[in-house]
C-alpha cells in the first residue's frame, strides 16, 4: 500500500515548496493585484457573453417561390398636394397596380409639417342643373342619375358618377382629362378648385404594399397613370401647372417585418429640389432575411441596400416624369441570423483559459522585472567594491 502511495506521490505535477525559501517582492504584489483585475474583468465579459445569446450568421441560396413582398413606406412631401399624388407598382412579370388606394393613407400637412384636418367632400364646386347623361342627353326630373363617361364607357351600360369615375374611364382607355371643366361631374365637385385651395400644402403619404416578389418598381407621382403606346405616363393635364416640387423626406422604409438589428439605409433620407423639374430614382438590392428567436420564434423579413441618383430640369433635353421612383431587385441569397447561449462547457473552458493564460504571462512578466532588479544590483554592488 505505501508503495502505491508512493509512486501516486511522484506523479505530482505541482511539487511544493517550503514557505521560508518564498522571496516576495513589491513588484511582485502590483503585477498580483494588476492580473487579478484584469482575470476580473475577462471574467466579467465572458460571463455577460454567457448569460445573453449570441447570433449566428449563415448564408445560402434562397429556394422560397410564390411568396409576397410587403413594402412599409412613410414619405413626407413638404410642397405636394395630398389630390395629386397617386402610388403605383410594376413588376417585370407585366403585373401592374396603378393608382393603390388599399392600405395607402394620406394626411394634408401645411408649410410646417403640422396634420391639417380633412375637408368634408360636401364642399364642392358649381351645381350644374342638368348634368350630362350617358346616352347623350341631359338629366330630367323624372330620369334616374347615370353619368356620362364621355366617350370612355366600355359598354352602353356604364354609369360615371363622378370626377374620379370619368378620370379612371380615360385612364383605362389610355386618354387623358385635358379641361376637367369641361366634365360635369368635375365641375359640380370643385376639382380644380380643391386643387386650387390646397395650393401651399404638403402631403405625408404612408401604407403597406403587398407585392409579387420580383423585381419591379413603385413610384409616387402627380396624376393618373396609364399605358399609352406600351409607355406608362402620368396625365398631368388637369392640373394645370407647369412644374410640380418633388421635394421629400423618407420617414421610413423597409421591406418586411422588423427583427432586432435590422438597420434600413433610407429612414431620414431626404432630397430638395432646386429647379421646376426634378426626378428622384432610389435603386435598391432586397435580401432576403431570416432571424429566429431563441423562443423559436421565426421571422421572414428582409434586408436592403440602395444607390441614389437624382434628375433636375438643368440635367437634360428631355424630361422624364416627375416623380420618385423606387426600383428594387432580390438578391439570389438568403441570410439566416438565429440566436442560441453557449453552453456551460465552452463558458469553463474560457474561464480556464482567461485564468490559466493570466496567470502564466504575470508569472513570465513578474521573473523578468524580478530578474532585471536582481541583476542591476549586483551591478551596483560590484560598482562600489571597484
Amino acid at each position: 500500500m505505501d508503495g502505491l502511495l508512493s509512486k501516486l506521490r511522484s506523479l505530482d505535477a505541482y511539487p511544493k515548496v517550503n514557505e521560508d525559501f518564498y522571496s516576495r517582492t513589491l513588484s511582485g504584489g502590483a503585477i498580483t493585484l494588476a492580473s487579478s483585475f484584469i482575470m476580473l474583468l475577462l471574467f466579467v465579459s465572458e460571463l455577460r457573453l454567457y448569460l445573453h445569446a449570441v447570433t449566428e450568421t449563415t448564408l445560402r441560396v434562397d429556394t422560397s417561390r410564390g411568396e409576397k413582398l410587403r413594402i412599409n413606406f412613410d414619405i413626407t412631401f413638404p410642397a405636394l398636394q395630398c389630390s395629386i399624388i397617386s402610388v403605383d407598382v410594376m413588376d417585370i412579370s407585366g403585373q401592374e397596380h396603378l393608382d393603390v388606394k388599399h392600405d395607402v393613407f394620406k394626411q394634408r400637412i401645411d408649410a410646417h409639417g403640422n396634420v391639417i384636418a380633412t375637408k368634408q367632400d360636401a364642399v364642392g364646386g358649381m351645381k350644374v342643373e342638368k348634368p350630362l347623361q350617358h346616352h347623350g342627353g341631359r338629366l330630367e326630373h323624372n330620369e334616374t342619375y347615370c353619368g356620362s363617361c364621355y366617350g370612355a364607357q366600355e359598354s352602353p351600360e356604364q354609369c360615371c358618377n363622378s370626377c374620379e369615375d370619368v378620370r379612371e374611364a380615360y385612364r383605362k382607355k389610355g386618354w387623358g382629362v385635358s379641361n376637367p371643366d369641361s366634365i360635369d361631374q368635375c365641375k359640380s365637385e370643385g376639382f380644380l378648385q380643391t386643387i386650387k385651395d390646397e395650393e401651399g400644402e404638403g402631403c405625408n403619404i404612408y401604407g403597406i404594399l403587398e407585392i409579387n416578389k420580383v423585381a419591379g418598381n413603385f413610384h409616387f407621382a402627380p396624376g393618373k397613370s396609364f399605358q399609352q403606346s406600351n409607355v406608362h405616363v402620368h396625365d398631368l393635364l388637369p392640373f394645370q401647372k407647369d412644374s410640380f416640387n418633388l421635394s421629400h423626406k423618407i420617414n421610413k422604409l423597409s421591406f418586411g417585418e422588423p427583427f432586432p438589428g435590422v438597420i434600413n439605409p433610407l429612414d431620414g433620407a431626404q432630397w430638395i429640389q432646386h429647379s421646376s423639374y426634378g426626378m428622384a430614382q432610389y435603386f435598391v438590392k432586397v435580401v432576403p432575411t431570416v432571424y429566429s428567436h431563441l423562443n423559436e420564434q421565426i421571422i421572414l423579413s428582409n434586408q436592403f441596400s440602395v444607390t441614389e441618383h437624382y434628375r433636375s430640369g438643368d440635367s437634360g433635353r428631355v424630361q422624364a416624369l416627375p416623380g420618385v421612383f423606387f426600383f428594387y431587385d432580390l438578391s439570389p441569397i438568403k441570410v439566416t441570423f438565429t440566436e442560441r447561449h453557449v453552453s456551460f462547457l465552452h463558458f469553463l473552458t474560457n474561464v480556464c483559459a482567461i485564468v490559466g493564460g493570466v496567470f502564466t504571462v504575470s508569472g513570465i512578466i513578474d521573473s523578468f522585472v524580478y530578474h532585471g532588479q536582481r541583476a542591476i544590483t549586483k551591478k551596483r554592488e560590484l560598482g562600489k567594491f571597484t
